[in-house]
């Protein structure tokens, strides 16, 4: 028997301020039995980083022919294409046959440098590629931040995102690789 997908409430004000984005937004979000606190708090954080009101989190883990999240237009392009961690080059140049833009989220710390070492050439080659990296312990960092129910506060500005809970702040800087 599988085991069931752990939910979580989220309440998150977001102020971006490079976008002149303030929004409210109130969240069920799915932890996979196998997917670890770390890795959802990155996906909330991409989430906060291109929130919209379009913008929706996917199978994800689930299912291998869809990203963490995507931004759809009313007529069914997929704008936007996020993925988390390590993805392969296969798997990138899939969706960018499918989606007009695709962002990577890379964290963590020697794996990740590995895999931007061995592709960044093939990579870097790849139009309409984005690709950020979270670099430790940043990563463990925002975990600490994560419960069953949630209220977070997000500022943004550029490549740095503030974050509160109320009770904890923890500044995130992304480093663009690509």
């Amino acid at each position: 028997m599988a085991l069931p997908a752990k939910l979580h409430k989220v309440r998150l004000t977001i102020s971006d301020l490079s976008r002149h984005y303030y929004q409210d937004h109130s969240l069920t979000v799915a932890q996979h039995p196998s997917e670890t606190t770390t890795r959802l708090m990155v996906r909330l954080l991409a989430f906060m980083r291109h929130a919209d009101q379009d913008l929706s989190f996917t199978k994800g883990l689930s299912c291998d022919d869809e990203p963490e999240l995507w931004l759809l237009s009313p007529d069914g392009r997929i704008v936007l294409w996020v993925e988390l961690g390590e993805p392969s080059t296969k798997r990138l140049k899939q969706a960018l046959s499918r989606a007009e833009q695709v962002v990577v989220y890379s964290y963590g710390g020697r794996s990740a440098t590995q895999w931007w070492a061995k592709y960044q050439s093939e990579l870097s080659a790849l139009s309409r590629l984005t690709i950020y990296h979270l670099d430790d312990p940043q990563p463990a960092l925002l975990a600490e931040l994560c419960a069953r129910n949630m209220e977070l506060f997000a500022t943004l500005q550029e490549r740095e995102v503030q974050l509160t809970n109320g009770e904890h702040s923890l500044d995130v800087q992304f480093q663009q690789w690509r």
